[in-house]
């Protein structure tokens, strides 16, 4: 059996798909490299969708290139010549995210010394791309959830409404249906964005991949850095297939990087020891289903407090929560929570 795989060229790694009955354009940019079958199923969800203007929510661990498949459904829409805005939920601080995504009037604020457009507005005509969509505030929430519903918001400090025309795509590593079992996502805004979901695999979920992958990371860091690499060595590709890659495509690339810029020769390897992890004992946990459930019991038991036993209108638990007021009745019922013992605390 050779000890080497022969590297081909980078024409020859990029891999052409069959989306919704034809041949689509290449799409091997970056992590979008390989010839799986849960790949292939991925990009033709991508070429199903991308020419429509719905709302799209990719899930997937982080590191798996979520923002690329964002991308590729915005340059094979109609709009792929207007704007692509990103906007990270998570690295805007939670007081400034309002004013990030809709704008503000000047003096709104300490520190508005003019006005500002929003990312909204900057994406108009084209795709606004929510990332880490399950990290914003509550507060956020129910403010874009006007925009995701009408297309019209107010800048901060302003009572004028602005319509725009934007495509949403939103992305999140969390399990959002958890999320809203929890009370920290709010349950209209998971079924707005949840019209066409698309999972992302795990790249230990693709493996057969990962020599094409392989072979593109290593031609993309090899003409960084001057060098030239004509084979890999086969155990290379065996220790590559046979780690789990917590961190996926992400760690991948720094793995790769490392090694073309450390490898002699014109045989690329990758140091074994690289990949070790250490293994620790696994620590005691409450299941998972009776840990939420007893966080939703406390979340649902403070609010009936707060409102005193009410559970609808604009002071009752059910507007508190952030939740219909059916949805919160039935999980009451679930949990077997007594109304009850709250309303007897105003007497």
């Amino acid at each position: 059996m050779a000890s080497t795989y022969t590297l081909r060229t980078n024409n020859e790694t990029a891999a052409s798909f069959h989306v919704a009955g034809q041949v689509s354009q290449r799409l091997a940019t970056d992590a979008i490299v390989g010839e799986s079958l849960r790949l292939k199923s991925v990009l033709e969800q991508v070429g199903l969708v991308a020419p429509t203007d719905s709302t799209v929510l990719i899930l997937g661990e982080t590191g798996t290139g979520k923002e690329l498949i964002a991308r590729a459904i915005h340059d094979l829409s109609s709009r792929s010549a207007r704007p692509f805005i990103r906007v990270n939920c998570a690295a805007i601080p939670p007081s400034l995210i309002i004013s990030e995504l809709f704008g503000h009037e000047k003096g709104a604020f300490t520190g508005a010394l003019q006005r500002r457009q929003g990312r909204f507005e900057a994406a108009h005509g084209g795709t606004i791309f929510l990332d880490e969509i399950g990290e914003l505030p509550m507060e956020t929430q129910i403010a874009l959830l006007r925009v995701i519903q009408e297309r019209e918001f107010e800048r901060v400090g302003s009572s004028h409404p602005i319509s725009v025309d934007v495509r949403i795509i939103a992305a999140t590593n969390r399990d959002l249906e958890a999320a809203v079992t929890a009370g920290t996502f709010r349950e209209d805004m998971f079924y707005r964005l949840n019209v066409f979901p698309i999972h992302v695999p795990a790249l230990r979920e693709r493996l057969d991949d990962i020599p094409l992958l392989v072979e593109h990371l290593v031609d993309r860091f090899a003409k960084r850095v001057g060098k030239t690499f004509r084979t890999i060595k086969m155990n290379t590709i065996a220790l590559l297939q046979s780690y789990d890659w917590p961190g996926n495509i992400r760690e991948l690339q720094n793995v790769i990087e490392r090694s073309v810029i450390l490898s002699a020769g014109d045989v690329f390897s990758v140091d074994e020891a690289w990949l070790r992890r250490e293994v620790r004992p696994a620590r005691t946990m409450p299941p998972l289903a009776a840990s939420m459930a007893d966080r939703e019991r406390e979340m649902i038991e403070a609010a009936l407090a707060d409102s005193e036993g009410r559970v609808a209108g604009p002071s009752g638990a059910a507007a508190k929560l952030g939740i219909p007021r059916q949805t919160l009745d039935s999980k009451i019922a679930t949990l077997q929570i007594s109304k009850l013992r709250f309303k007897a605390r105003r007497d």
